[in-house]
């Protein structure tokens, strides 16, 4: 807090500046345009920030010190002076062994976390042989068909010396069942298993529309899952509620943090009113957050998302344990902000966009490679982005002291803007019957896409700069890129696999695990343990969403 009479001389002193020194030159020369704003105009940025724009911060309460609440400056006391942030490079490619080169591959590169992308088939609880999977096999990541494939990626790479990511979200009990059979086959203490599922539904029915049952059976099977890896698996993450795809269908920095952790409010109220004890299931939530090309305001983004995340716990769920209330997050740099033109101007946007992430004091970090519009990137694309983060931790000295940007008039200012913003959103929401009755009501879905229709307009008209691609254009034709295809050899490959696979398996007990895992659908027992069986006995992912399909339903937005 500062002095009323400092203030007002900071004040006097502005005025001064703005007729003496300011006036003179606006009038010669102008600015560059009429008004600023943040990236996606969620802000009006200011010509000069002082003291006077944060004269209402209280350092104790506002900002303190890292690893304390509010947890404004980081949720731990050394933060990256202490641990460096995981490096995870996003990476599935078509097939199980070749993800397990690339797996291998970024290991040896130094990466210190790995993070799985699944093709479309896996993420709909399809097998590779559906009739909805054609074409699509491999695509956009690896096919994953029962635990078969999970032995082949995970071949060689031990559980419990490696932290694992897996980008899955309808099927995600299935594949986290598969990690569990993997790390009991290895011997592996499943108290020992970390790593991460996505396993974020919400969003789905909000920016990707890759869902696969109604919400409520949708919002049991996350809650299975908290009280399962409660109790099996604690170093697990259940969750990483994503803000990513929120950002990437076209929300603002303050829509995207409000609408995350909206979600995360319902799934903590959902699993509160299963019975269990929030502080027994909230220190293992995580988030997930898209680091865009403003940088100063994803660094506020990120700050306030962390104050806002304590304040809901403690006043909305009573929370008492510290771990309950620490908002750690995954980041990854923005894959609509990458563009087919002038392709290496994407290893820039991604640098500054990595940089916010560190900036903002990330637990993980996924660099996109530059060839991430086109397709799958290529081995040189993907050690050229895990270099980015290894110049940015051990050459650019950001990770050298803790939230280094604190006391910015400016970043100060905007983290509370940001706040209050996005507060105000959750208040909407509230009205509105909470997050899932505002997704089911489509008007989350309606503000999201007022905001990218606006920004698109912008870009079309040329009030938004996007270099390469409506501003300092190349008109000769550019060199082809190499990248990386799945063949349709290789999609029937898989396909083989699969069938060879059930004609190889003890049906039998195939049989009884999906029968039991039935049973407990129809039921009120937590499903886990029974899909953990199921996959157990070669089950396949189709045939095991299959049995959930016929007991709870499959979504169609409106009804």
């Amino acid at each position: 807090m500062y002095d009323p009479d400092d203030l007002e001389a900071i004040r006097e002193g502005k005025r001064e500046w703005e007729e003496e020194t300011l006036s003179p030159t606006l009038d010669r020369f102008g600015e560059r345009k009429e008004t600023f704003d943040t990236d996606t105009g969620g802000q009006d940025v200011r010509r000069l920030y002082t003291p006077d724009d944060v004269a209402d911060i209280d350092y104790d309460e506002d900002i303190g010190f890292p690893g304390e609440e509010p947890y404004t400056r980081g949720v731990y006391p050394t933060m990256h002076r202490g641990r460096l942030w995981t490096m995870r490079q996003y990476a599935g490619m078509g097939t199980a062994s070749e993800t397990n080169e690339r797996f291998q591959y970024l290991i040896d590169q130094g990466s210190s976390g790995l993070s799985m992308a699944f093709d479309l088939p896996t993420q709909m609880g399809y097998d590779s042989d559906a009739a909805m999977a054609a074409g699509e096999v491999g695509k956009s990541g690896v096919a994953i068909d029962s635990l078969e494939d999970f032995e082949r990626v995970f071949d060689g790479i031990p559980l419990d010396e490696v932290s694992t990511s897996m980008t899955i979200n309808a099927p995600a009990s299935v594949l986290l069942a598969m990690y569990v059979a993997m790390g009991d086959r290895q011997g592996v203490d499943r108290s020992e298993l970390r790593g991460t599922i996505q396993n974020d539904i919400m969003k789905e029915y909000i920016a990707r529309n890759l869902y696969i049952y109604p919400p409520e059976p949708s919002m049991r099977l996350i809650t299975d899952i908290f009280e399962f890896c409660a109790n099996e698996t604690p170093k697990f993450n259940t969750i990483s509620i994503s803000g990513y795809h929120i950002r990437e269908a076209g929300s603002t920095a303050a829509q995207e943090i409000a609408f995350t952790l909206g979600d995360g409010i319902e799934y903590v109220q959902a699993a509160v009113d299963a019975g269990l004890d929030v502080d027994e299931f909230a220190p293992q939530l995580s988030f997930f957050f898209n680091a865009h090309n403003n940088v100063l305001e994803e660094v506020a983004k990120f700050r306030a998302a962390r104050r806002m995340w304590a304040q809901i716990m403690e006043e909305r769920f009573g929370a008492e344990n510290p771990k309950s209330k620490q908002l750690k997050f995954h980041t990854q740099t923005a894959g609509s902000t990458l563009t087919a033109q002038q392709i290496e101007n994407n290893v820039v946007r991604v640098a500054y966009q990595a940089l916010a992430a560190v900036l903002g004091g990330t637990q993980s970090l996924h660099t996109n490679g530059k060839d991430e519009a086109l397709s799958l990137p290529t081995e040189k694309s993907v050690r050229t982005a895990l270099r980015t983060q290894q110049i940015l931790a051990h050459e650019s000295g950001a990770a050298d002291t803790i939230d280094p940007l604190a006391g910015s008039y400016y970043v100060e200012s905007l983290t509370d803007g940001i706040e209050e913003e996005a507060f105000e959103i959750l208040e909407e929401v509230d009205t509105r019957g909470g997050m899932l009755d505002a997704v089911k009501s489509q008007w989350v879905q309606r503000q999201i896409q007022d905001t990218a229709f606006e920004r698109q307009r912008e870009i079309e008209e040329g009030e938004r700069v996007i270099v390469g691609v409506n501003e300092f254009r190349i008109e000769d034709e550019e060199p082809q890129m190499d990248l990386e295809d799945v063949s349709e050899e290789e999609e029937q490959a898989q396909i083989d696999r699969v069938q060879a696979l059930r004609d190889d398996r003890d049906q039998e007990a195939t049989d009884a695990a999906l029968a039991s895992l039935r049973d407990a659908c129809q039921g009120d027992q937590n499903v886990m343990p029974h899909i953990v069986d199921a996959v157990k006995t070669y089950a396949t992912v189709g045939e095991i969403c299959d049995v959930m399909r016929e007991e709870f339903g499959e979504y169609k937005p409106g009804q």
